[in-house]
């Protein structure tokens, strides 16, 4: 990383990773009278969104994708999305070893844009990723507690809350450059 910086002082630093929404929601607190039990509305579908999101670890802006499957095909479709939105930026995007992160068109879509550098997390390390985060952030604003009777009205509240907010996480100050490079191996 220490290399990467130094080549590429304008470079954008970027956190990755995959969420999973389903209708039914997850309940934090029920307020209810002393005595009474209170009535928890429990959705007998599994209906469900999947979302890649991407932090922008020095703006806290996001780029998100939603998805009908995590595979390495979403996976190159949320990689363009990146590439997209910084055209003339070298990137370098921390992500998690998940499975659908490899796989031909995610290998063949780095090989063609070689401005996009992966960095990855260690083995079962999520409380590392700030994007985890923005996902525990976002469902504390927009699914807990819902009363949405619609997936698609649900993904669309989550999806405009993660549009219309920054996340602000103090990744890049917390772990030194020796720290981070030394997570990635």
């Amino acid at each position: 990383m220490i290399d990467f910086a130094q080549k590429h002082p304008d470079a954008v630093y970027l956190t990755e990773d995959e969420a999973s929404m389903y209708l039914q929601a997850t309940t934090t607190s029920v307020w209810a009278p002393v005595g009474q039990t209170p009535i928890v509305r429990v959705h007998p579908q599994r209906d469900k969104v999947n979302f890649y999101g991407t932090l922008n670890l020095i703006s806290g802006e996001e780029i998100i994708t939603k998805a009908e499957k995590m595979n390495s095909e979403a996976t190159a479709v949320h990689l363009k999305q990146i590439l997209a939105a910084y055209p003339e930026k070298q990137i370098l995007l921390f992500w998690d070893r998940a499975k659908w992160h490899g796989g031909q068109a995610v290998k063949q879509l780095l090989e063609d844009n070689p401005r996009l550098e992966i960095m990855k997390y260690p083995p079962a390390a999520p409380d590392l990723n700030p994007q985890e985060h923005v996902w525990k952030t976002a469902r504390l604003h927009a699914s807990h507690n819902h009363d949405r009777s619609k997936m698609a009205e649900l993904a669309t509240r989550f999806e405009r809350f993660l549009r219309t907010n920054k996340f602000n996480y103090s990744f890049l100050e917390k772990f030194n450059v020796e720290t981070i490079c030394a997570m990635s191996k």
